[in-house]
């Protein structure tokens, strides 16, 4: 082999090798430009050139000509984006009141969306089943291509078997294994690519990290309380630490009361029954309805009732339970950011420096300069989440994934 031949085969093996991390960036949004692209990869502007033609090929970014930023060596530079018609994954997610089925294209861009607000079967195959059937139907109706399906559940889930080790608010039987059922029935519905699944919290850390408030962030803590209970997760250099077998940042059972209420896990006073939206709603002396998701109706008494004195207590007390494990939180891990999600976003706004406040008189990292305490920004983060696990092998290696 020659040297110009030589030449070619090694930039061309370098571009390709490449193609993994210019789709991320272009994903994530860090790479709205071509000369951004080269800066990020370290290539030349042709490589660059070359990657981002090789990208708009398989049909995931689009690239414009017309100049939009200065590069480097001052010429116009190349717009890029993500193909709005490009491929889609399958996202979804189950949780206490219902589940929720979407198509989510690059970006983070939900196509499509399906919800089920449906009593959730103690039958886990019942439920997954309808909600596969819920997204085939969503596809057949866009008529975009598949590469893959995520799952988000309310469940710690164990690696490497895909088991839901503890669905405390479902009826499922501990160690139900999900991953094995939804990816059964992703096949059977005939949708293409690898199906995953991950505990819901986990999935609403990595895409606030990717697409959210949590960007820019090393070392992310998200805690959050949606439907039922405390879960939290955390992103260490843009990758979820999930612990040696999935079961990391089970924060909800951090004891903030101890003479509390009694958890379901056997002990008393965690942050999963002191601070989530049935501990709110009990707090300010309301019953809950039936009518609409104990989610809704705290956020809909914090919004409109934050003067009663009633409600204000309640908050106040779910504010100080939460700052309390915060902080405890923030003494163990040092995160360089904190996002909250569910009802914890709502008592943030509420009253922000309350909570500050708190996080920042309990914990030593906190009293010497603050941890920035900011609110999730993605609506259905979970469910962008399990769409981030769907997508994760086409970031990998686009040429292998899509063929």
């Amino acid at each position: 082999m020659n040297g110009k031949a030589t030449t070619t085969k090694a930039r061309l093996e370098r571009g390709r090798s490449a193609l993994g991390p210019a789709l991320e960036l272009v994903h994530t949004g860090r790479a709205p430009t071509r000369a951004v692209l080269t800066a990020e990869l370290g290539v030349t502007r042709a490589t660059a050139g070359a990657v981002a033609a090789e990208l708009e090929a398989l049909g995931l970014i689009r690239v414009d000509s017309r100049p939009a930023a200065v590069g480097s060596q001052g010429r116009p530079s190349h717009r890029l984006s993500v193909d709005d018609t490009g491929p889609v994954v399958l996202a979804a997610q189950v949780h206490a009141d219902g589940f929720r089925a979407a198509l989510v294209g690059l970006g983070g861009r939900t196509v499509a969306t399906a919800p089920g607000c449906v009593t959730v079967s103690a039958d886990p195959a019942q439920v997954l089943g309808e909600v596969v059937d819920a997204g085939a139907a969503l596809l057949r109706e866009s008529g975009r291509r598949c590469v893959g399906a995520g799952l988000a559940v309310p469940s710690a889930v164990a690696e490497p078997d895909g088991t839901a080790l503890n669905p405390l608010h479902l009826a499922w039987p501990a160690g139900a294994p999900v991953r094995d059922i939804f990816a059964g029935q992703v096949r059977a519905a005939g949708i293409q690519g690898p199906a995953f699944t991950g505990n819901d919290v986990n999935l609403a850390a990595l895409a606030e990290h990717r697409h959210g408030a949590g960007r820019g962030a090393q070392h992310l803590l998200c805690v959050a309380t949606g439907h039922r209970g405390v879960g939290g997760a955390l992103v260490l250099d843009g990758r979820l630490h999930t612990g040696s077998s999935g079961l990391a940042l089970e924060v909800g059972h951090l004891t903030v009361n101890p003479q509390g209420r009694p958890c379901h896990c056997g002990s008393r006073g965690c942050l999963d029954v002191e601070a989530d939206p049935l501990a709110f709603l009990t707090a300010a002396g309301r019953d809950p309805g039936p009518e609409v998701s104990l989610l809704q109706q705290s956020r809909q008494l914090l919004r409109t009732e934050y003067d009663d004195p009633a409600v204000r207590n309640a908050g106040e007390e779910l504010i100080d339970r939460l700052g309390l494990g915060l902080a405890g939180l923030v003494n163990i891990l040092n995160p360089d950011r904190i996002i909250l999600g569910g009802l914890h976003r709502e008592l943030l706004d509420a009253d922000p420096e309350r909570l500050r406040a708190v996080v920042a008189d309990r914990s030593l990292w906190g009293r010497s300069g603050g941890v920035p305490i900011l609110p999730c920004t993605l609506e259905h983060n979970s469910l962008v989440g399990a769409a981030e696990l769907a997508w994760q092998p086409v970031l990998d290696d686009p040429l292998g994934a899509l063929g």
